[in-house]
């Protein structure tokens, strides 16, 4: 069926009750934006320039790094203009686009973050096998998954959304989200939401993968002192980052599909924006503060900067 809908512009409601702050809300909202690209792209340079960090852990970390570039940008600069805007307004296609980035880097980090845990399982419990099984043809598939996956899923969500036939223009959030689109729908949006379940338990089946990773992994590094040394190191900030985004993306989901419209507007937009905020910056810095040669090449680099401008 043809999407017959005569709505061409969305009116996101989400800032409607917050016009005294919004200047003081755009500076730290520009200073968060700021440092998050700061972070990711200094891990991002911090393993492109240095070829001892050229190792599929890092690899993977970079990829990680760029989604959130890749995810930032689809929500940042149009929060930061609508926050300097008297009208918060978006674009049918725009929307559609919004949601399709936003949301395709929100499943990319998830993937990649099942990649990196079969990367330790592999390397911690099958050391021998190392590195005739993390091949670099093997990365190479591991990072198209990592984006492929996302990105189909979201092509049919995407999709299935632009043919509901619409009775309203009014989205009660900062940004568009799919389900908050499908509630203006006119008739049935049966079909979106068995799709919406089905991706939700691919992810979960992601999540699964991940868990019988580490439960290898504790299995084998209890036994040395060098195996839960290994783990420590290489491990909590991957368990710190999958449940950082795991947290936020999980509360997104059930908040869009049963939150109560009782609450304070202020309140649901903290909580609406919590997996856009917190993820982005605090895996660069878990990751950087956390592994060695991370942190020396960043330490060196500044410090070169610094030495050369003197």
């Amino acid at each position: 069926m043809e999407n017959i809908s005569n709505v061409f512009v969305f009116t996101l409601s989400g800032l409607n009750e917050t016009t005294e702050n919004r200047s003081i809300i755009f500076a730290f909202t520009a200073v968060w934006y700021y440092l998050t690209l700061l972070c990711n792209i200094t891990v991002i340079f911090s393993i492109v320039s240095d070829k001892g960090l050229h190792e599929p852990m890092y690899i993977f970390l970079c990829n990680l790094c760029v989604n959130v570039l890749y995810g930032t940008a689809g929500f940042y600069p149009k929060f930061m203009y609508d926050l300097l805007s008297p009208f918060h307004v978006i674009s049918y296609e725009g929307c559609l686009i919004q949601i399709f980035v936003i949301y395709s880097s929100a499943l990319g980090d998830l993937s990649t973050l099942t990649v990196m845990a079969y990367d330790r399982y592999v390397a911690i419990c099958r050391p021998l096998e190392y590195h005739s099984e993390m091949t670099n043809q093997k990365v190479i598939k591991c990072i198209l998954f990592c984006w492929l996956a996302p990105f189909f899923c979201m092509i049919v969500v995407v999709f299935l959304t632009s043919r509901l036939t619409l009775c309203g223009s009014s989205i009660e959030k900062l940004y568009c989200e799919t389900w908050a689109v499908a509630k203006l729908a006119c008739y049935s949006t049966t079909v979106n939401n068995v799709v919406g379940q089905v991706v939700i338990v691919i992810y979960f089946g992601h999540a699964v993968l991940i868990v019988c990773s580490y439960v290898k992994l504790i299995q084998t590094c209890r036994k040395s002192k060098e195996g839960r040394y290994r783990f420590m190191k290489t491990c909590t900030p991957h368990l710190l980052a999958l449940f950082n985004i795991s947290v936020a993306l999980l509360f997104d989901v059930f908040y869009s599909r049963y939150g109560s419209s009782s609450l304070p507007q202020s309140l649901r937009n903290f909580l609406a924006l919590d997996f856009l905020f917190i993820p982005p910056i605090l895996n660069p810095l878990i990751y950087g503060l956390q592994l060695t040669k991370i942190r020396k090449q960043v330490i060196g680099f500044c410090f070169r900067k610094n030495v050369g401008t003197a």
